[in-house]
């Protein structure tokens, strides 16, 4: 088992790796620049600038030895001979990327105690267009390896390493470890009550479906299932804050100062998600019942008691741990709807707020958390299939 334990976390690795690589796809090619979104329109150059460097979001994209920068303004306009640039702030190592019309352009060197810098093109090949750009001495100082650095780092001096680095939310400048550690317990808090509601309802309102098969108690049961499934989230929190929250006054609707408030979102959570769990496992436990063991098991004399509880469950723990590995990730990471709607600071809660602030740092580290657990739950979930089943062997 320890062989292969360290086999699959060496396949993790790859697999994280591409999540890596995935989320960099998303955030840092496709999500464009936040700057414009978090600091406005009337943001000065030199905070775009310090922004920007702060996130590595003037790295060059995968290689490369010219950052991004607004040490001097950018020209886009119709060709011209003369382009005169008055520098926005000082810095040193600035380039300029001159694109002219008949070449693909080259880049001039701008002196560092130059306040003003002027361009001259020929009157058959005027400029066309000019960037700023800053020289590094790595080229392989990227956004790519920048990503990989903010989940392990070697560093010189103590302590060597560091993993899930994110940084600070750029909003309020709080390190996003601290986020992450401050939401999870209200998360944990909702979500522990929920999925352990949702399997054990799930499981008895199955097996009675299954005790029941073809009745009118299976029916019930099925029928219910099916309008739980079919229920809008967002409908059931609605009318859940409106009529148990509002009209009876049973729970409260808003905040988070104590076991009183988790009342009305864990009833909610349970009964939108319970249905789900009896359709699948109804399905598994009446196909299980077809099998011979447990009609000869009946034949014998086996009491309902020992026929269903040890071994039909015992026998269908294969299809319960995968039902229980795929929303195990959800506990840590929280809901959107019912933390949101509910203000339950969790993370859950966060990412709605990341999302809305355009916070890309935190959705990065929200998006990797949860691929990293469901990649640890796999694992998890692969040894313990071989705990429930002696004949599956770790291979």
């Amino acid at each position: 088992m320890l062989n292969y334990v360290i086999r699959r976390s060496f396949y993790s690795l790859w697999v994280i790796a591409g999540v890596l690589i995935l989320t960099f796809v998303l955030f840092n090619m496709s999500a464009g620049d936040p700057a414009a979104a978090v600091l406005g329109k009337n943001a000065l150059p030199e905070e775009i600038e310090r922004f920007r460097e702060t996130l590595g979001g003037d790295l060059p994209l995968f290689y490369g030895k010219y950052c991004r920068s607004e040490a001097f303004p950018s020209y886009r306009g119709k060709p011209v001979q003369t382009v005169t640039l008055k520098r926005n702030f000082p810095r040193k190592n600035i380039t300029l990327q001159v694109k002219y019309r008949n070449d693909d352009g080259r880049y001039i060197d701008v002196p560092d105690e130059a306040d003003t810098f002027t361009l001259q093109a020929a009157a058959e090949n005027p400029i066309v267009r000019v960037e700023t750009f800053r020289r590094q001495n790595s080229p392989w100082n990227s956004q790519l390896t920048k990503s990989f650095r903010e989940v392990i780092w070697f560093k010189p001096e103590f302590p060597f390493v560091t993993f899930f680095n994110f940084g600070n939310t750029l909003l309020t400048q709080e390190k996003i470890s601290t986020v992450l550690r401050r939401g999870m317990g209200p998360s944990l808090s909702l979500m522990l009550p929920v999925f352990a509601g949702e399997i054990i309802f799930g499981i008895i309102f199955a097996l009675i479906a299954a005790a029941c098969a073809g009745q009118l108690t299976d029916r019930m049961i099925t029928l219910a299932s099916i309008v739980s499934m079919s229920v809008s989230y967002l409908a059931a929190i609605i009318f859940g804050q409106w009529i148990l929250g509002y009209q009876l006054e049973l729970f409260p609707v808003w905040g988070y100062d104590g076991a009183a408030n988790y009342g009305l979102p864990i009833l909610i959570g349970i009964l939108c998600g319970c249905g789900s769990n009896i359709r699948f496992f109804r399905t598994v436990f009446l196909d299980e019942l077809r099998k011979e063991y447990l009609r000869t098991a009946a034949a014998k004399g086996c009491s309902a008691v020992q026929l269903y509880g040890r071994h039909l469950l015992r026998n269908s723990l294969i299809q319960i741990i995968t039902r229980i590995s795929a929303g195990l990730p959800f506990l840590f990471t929280g809901s959107l709807l019912l933390e949101s709607f509910f203000g339950i600071p969790g993370l859950g809660f966060s990412g709605i707020e990341a999302l809305n602030t355009s916070d890309l740092q935190l959705l990065k580290a929200l998006v990797f958390l949860s691929a990293l657990l469901f990649v640890i739950m796999n694992l998890l979930a692969d040894l313990a299939y071989a705990w429930a089943d002696p004949r599956i062997k770790l291979e």
